[in-house]
């Protein structure tokens, strides 16, 4: 008895989390590709005017949709989750306009560190560029909104699983066997809440068969978690953050005071040595 429940503690993996106020560097974005660091926050990476103007465009977007994946929230794109790739792929294609509509004559924050960071790879020997298939071509990203309330607005969760089991007609399936990093900006921020928390915890295929959450990731309970420890970033508009997103984490419930935690989300992650695939 003693050695099953051992087997059904959580494995603690330390945490090694970053933050500073500034721009963000590639070299930083590697290290955390290459697993080096955990997570990096970056405080008032970009201008609050940008970041206003965004957050209009996605509540007054045409493109705005509910999700009726199982999160709560409204988004501006196109996801993977849960989705075969000839319908990931031809929703982006779709959303594309929409998405783009989002930053209109704006320096897009997103791709200026897509571009950064492809010229730093390609000097490197390493190829980055959008995930794709016969179907069409990801995104750079999408915008998100949740409307979850209680201790969370968006449950515990990891984003490899969903990787992991997305099918062998998804190229980005291979990056599961390294680091998923999701790259987050923050447009709008909530005064309090709407943080982001990470548990010290990376699951493997055995944890997650034994929360029911092999093929999603998506939620994980707090009574698996309650002994693990975990860190809180406190985040604001203009905020950057970056993190290894096999590792548990969360977004903590918001305050009521009319402000919507609104984010620009994608991942990217090595399919080979010589390739980073990017998506959303």
């Amino acid at each position: 008895m003693a050695t099953n429940q051992a087997r059904q503690t959580p494995a603690i993996s330390p945490l090694t989390i970053e933050e500073r106020t500034g721009s963000i560097s590639t070299a930083e974005i590697i290290s955390v590709l290459k697993g080096e660091i955990t997570a990096l926050h970056i405080s008032q990476a970009f201008s609050t005017e940008i970041a206003e103007e965004i957050t209009a465009k996605f509540f007054g977007s045409p493109g705005l949709r509910e999700r009726k994946d199982g999160v709560p929230g409204q988004y501006v794109g196109a996801s993977h989750y849960r989705k075969d790739a000839a319908t990931y792929f031809a929703e982006a294609e779709t959303a594309r306009p929409h998405v783009d509509a989002l930053f209109g004559c704006l320096v897009d924050p997103v791709r200026a560190l897509f571009d950064a960071l492809k010229r730093e790879l390609h000097n490197q020997g390493i190829e980055l560029r959008l995930a794709r298939s016969e179907h069409g071509q990801a995104n750079v990203c999408r915008a998100l909104s949740w409307t979850g309330s209680g201790t969370f607005s968006l449950d515990p969760h990891d984003d490899v699983a969903q990787v992991l089991r997305a099918g062998n007609d998804y190229e980005l399936s291979a990056v599961a066997h390294n680091t998923v990093a999701a790259l987050n900006f923050y447009p709008s921020m909530p005064e309090e809440g709407g943080n982001l928390r990470l548990w010290s915890h990376k699951p493997t295929v055995a944890d997650r068969k034994s929360q029911g959450v092999e093929t999603t990731g998506y939620p994980y309970s707090a009574a698996y978690l309650e002994a693990v420890p975990s860190r809180e970033i406190q985040l604001k508009a203009g905020d950057i953050a970056l993190l290894d997103g096999g590792f548990v984490h969360g977004v903590t419930g918001q305050s009521g005071n009319g402000k919507r935690r609104v984010l620009l989300n994608c991942f990217f992650g090595f399919a080979r040595p010589d390739l980073v695939l990017w998506w959303t």
